[in-house]
Order: structure tokens, then sequence, then C-alpha cells
């Protein structure tokens, strides 16, 4: 059984990372690509440009972030079946540039992604 987690872009990578994905928008600060060591850069996995902006990573919004976020990527199922495909063969790491490592889109895009599995 494959598995997915989330790591930030800031730490190392590893051999059981998988394929190691890049879930964010903009390209992360202070980082090569070629360094990374990414697989996959999926932008439309990443909040729109908007609602990054009005959550701005402050924790009273985070449930309501969480909300909308969802609503957003149910918009996205051919991403979202890409990533499930390759989870069936391989682990999977959703790779992520914030610094809240609870407070953050690829926590609940975790999530969703592990109830789509379900549904």
């Amino acid at each position: 059984m494959s598995i997915l987690n989330i790591k930030r872009i800031y730490e190392k990578p590893s051999k059981a990372d998988g394929i190691r994905i890049f879930i964010d928008r903009l390209w992360a600060r202070g980082i090569n690509k070629k360094d990374a060591h990414l697989d996959y850069w999926l932008k439309s996995l990443a909040p729109s440009g908007e609602l990054r902006k009005w959550f701005n990573h402050e924790s009273e919004k985070f449930l309501e972030f969480t909300k909308r976020y969802k609503e957003e990527l149910k918009s996205q199922n051919v991403e979202i079946d890409k990533v499930l495909g390759i989870l069936k063969n391989h682990n999977v790491t959703l790779i992520y540039a914030a610094k809240n490592e609870k407070i953050n889109h690829a926590v609940v895009l975790k999530e969703y992604i592990e109830n789509y599995k379900k549904n």
C-alpha cells in the first residue's frame, strides 16, 4: 500500500518520499529547481491566488480557508486522479513551501485526497 505524505520544500529529499509533487502556485524562495528533486509541479492543486491572499496564513481563518479550498478542489478531478494513479504504485509526497506545518493548504489537500479515495 502506497503512502501519501506532505513535506516542506526546505526539507531534504529522501527515497521514502517516492514521487515528489510540488503543489504551490508560486515557486519557493531560495530553492533551486534542480535541488528540489521534484517529479511534478501541479500548480492547479494550489489554492487560487485570491484565496491564498485572503487566507494569508492567519490561523483564525483556517477553518473557512479549508472550506473554500475544498470547494476549489472539486474542479480539479483530473489532477486528483493523476495523484491517485501514481499512488497505486508509488509513495507520493506533496511538497509545499508554507512555514506553518499544521495550518497550510498541503494539510487540506492531503485530507481531501485521502477522503476522495474512499468515495
